[in-house]
C-alpha cells in the first residue's frame, strides 16, 4: 500500500477516536430566567409600579377622582412634622410593637416549650397538637368575625366583661372601647390574643430539630430546665425568633384592620395608627396628597427597619459561625 493510501485511512480513525465536540452549556442564570418572569412581573404591576404613583401623588395637592391635581412638591411631608395626629399614630404604633412582637412572642416561646417538653412527654402528642392548633385558632378567624366577637365582649352596657362586673357588684364597669384612657390597651388585648399563636407554632417547629442529645448532655451534667432553656433552646432557635420579631414587627407598623373593627380610631384619636390615618385622609377628607405622603413615610420606614432587623439577623449568624 503506497503512503498516498494510507494517510487518509490514518485521519480516518483519528477522527473517530477524537471524542465529540460537548455543546457549551448555558448560564444558570439564564436556565432560571423563565421561571422568574411571573414573579417579576408581579412584582412591578402589584408593588413598585403602586409605590411610585403613590410617591408622585404625594407631591401634588389633589381630592381624588378627577379634581384636577396641583404640584406642591414637599409641602405635604413639611406639614407632616407639625402634624400631631401623624405623631400620635406613630407613638401608637410602639404600643402595637409590644402587642403584636414583644408580648406574643415571649408568651408564645414559653408556651412552645411547656407544650414541647412537657404536654407532649407527658400526656401525648396528640393533645400538644390540638392545643397548638387551639392556640393558632385567632390566627385564621377573618378579622371582622374577631371583631365582631370582641366588639360584644367588651361592649360597655351587653358586653360579657361588663356582665360578669355588674354580677360582682360593680355597678359602674369601665368602657373598654370608648373610654380614651383604656381604648387603646384594650385593642392591644385582642391583638395579643389574635398574635400569640404565630410564634407559639414557629416555635414548635424550631425545637422539634434542635438536638436533643444536646439536652441529655446538659441533664447529665446536672443542669436544670430552666439552665438548658437558656443555654441551649434559645441559641438553637434564632433563626426563627428573627423571622417572628421581622414579620410581626411590620404586621405591627402596618396594622389596619383591627383598629378599622373596634375604634376607627378612636375614642379621641387614641388608637389612630399610620395606615388608619392615611386612610382617613384618602376617603374621609380626600386629601389624597397628604394621605399619599404618610402612606409613604409609613412605607420607608417599614423598609429600615426590616433591613435593621436583617442586618442584626446576619451579624448574629456570623458570630454563630465564628464560634463554632
Amino acid at each position: 500500500m503506497s503512503t498516498t493510501d494510507a494517510a487518509p485511512a490514518h485521519l480516518a480513525s483519528a477522527s473517530r477516536a477524537r471524542p465529540p465536540r460537548r455543546r457549551r452549556p448555558r448560564s444558570v442564570s439564564a436556565a432560571y430566567w423563565p421561571y422568574l418572569l411571573p414573579g417579576l412581573i408581579s412584582f412591578v404591576v402589584v408593588i413598585l409600579v403602586p409605590f411610585l404613583l403613590n410617591i408622585w401623588y404625594s407631591l401634588h395637592s389633589w381630592k381624588g377622582g378627577l379634581a384636577p391635581k396641583r404640584w406642591i412638591g414637599l409641602d405635604n411631608y413639611v406639614a407632616l412634622l407639625s402634624d400631631d395626629a401623624f405623631w400620635l399614630s406613630f407613638r401608637n404604633s410602639i404600643s402595637m410593637i409590644a402587642a403584636m412582637v414583644v408580648v406574643p412572642t415571649l408568651i408564645g416561646l414559653l408556651m412552645a416549650a411547656v407544650l414541647f417538653d412537657y404536654v407532649a412527654k407527658h400526656w401525648s402528642s396528640r393533645v400538644s397538637s390540638f392545643l397548638r392548633a387551639t392556640y393558632y385558632l385567632p390566627q385564621i378567624l377573618p378579622i371582622s368575625v374577631a371583631g365582631i366577637v370582641w366588639n360584644w365582649v367588651l361592649n360597655s352596657q351587653t358586653g360579657a366583661v361588663n356582665v360578669v362586673l355588674r354580677g360582682i357588684g360593680i355597678e359602674n364597669p369601665p368602657n373598654w372601647l370608648g373610654d380614651p384612657s383604656l381604648a387603646l390597651g384594650s385593642v392591644m388585648l385582642v391583638l395579643i390574643w389574635i398574635q400569640i399563636g404565630y410564634p407559639t407554632v414557629i416555635f414548635m417547629s424550631a425545637l422539634q430539630r434542635v438536638d436533643p442529645e444536646l439536652y441529655e448532655a446538659a441533664e447529665l451534667d446536672g443542669a436544670g430546665w430552666f439552665s438548658r432553656f437558656r443555654a441551649i433552646t434559645i441559641p438553637q432557635i434564632s433563626p426563627e425568633t428573627f423571622v417572628i420579631v421581622l414579620t410581626c414587627t411590620i404586621a405591627a407598623l402596618k396594622v389596619f384592620a383591627p383598629i378599622y373593627v373596634l375604634t376607627r380610631g378612636g375614642p379621641e384619636g387614641s388608637t389612630l395608627v399610620p395606615s388608619y390615618y392615611s386612610f382617613l385622609n384618602f376617603f374621609d377628607t380626600s386629601r389624597v396628597g397628604y394621605g399619599a405622603a404618610i402612606a409613604t413615610v409609613l412605607t420607608l420606614i417599614i423598609i429600615v427597619v426590616a433591613g435593621g432587623i436583617q442586618v442584626l439577623q446576619n451579624r448574629s449568624a456570623r458570630k454563630e459561625e465564628e464560634g463554632r
